[in-house]
C-alpha cells in the first residue's frame, strides 16, 4: 500500500496512529517522523501530473 495515502488516512482521523503503524509495519515511534514528513504529504490535485493525450 502506498505509504502516502496511509498516513493521509492517519491526518484526516480515518485511522489511527498505531493503525497507520501497523499497516505500514513500523512502530509507533517511527510512524511520528513519517507523519511530520511534508515529502510524504499526497498532492493537491490541482498539483498533480495530468496524463498527456496523444
Amino acid at each position: 500500500m502506498d505509504k502516502r495515502k496511509v498516513i493521509n488516512a492517519y491526518r484526516r482521523g480515518f485511522i489511527t496512529i498505531q493503525e497507520c503503524a501497523q499497516i505500514l509495519g513500523i512502530d509507533s515511534m517511527q510512524i511520528m517522523g513519517m507523519v511530520d514528513d511534508p515529502d510524504l504529504a499526497e498532492l493537491p490535485r490541482a498539483l498533480r501530473k495530468q496524463p498527456v493525450n496523444g
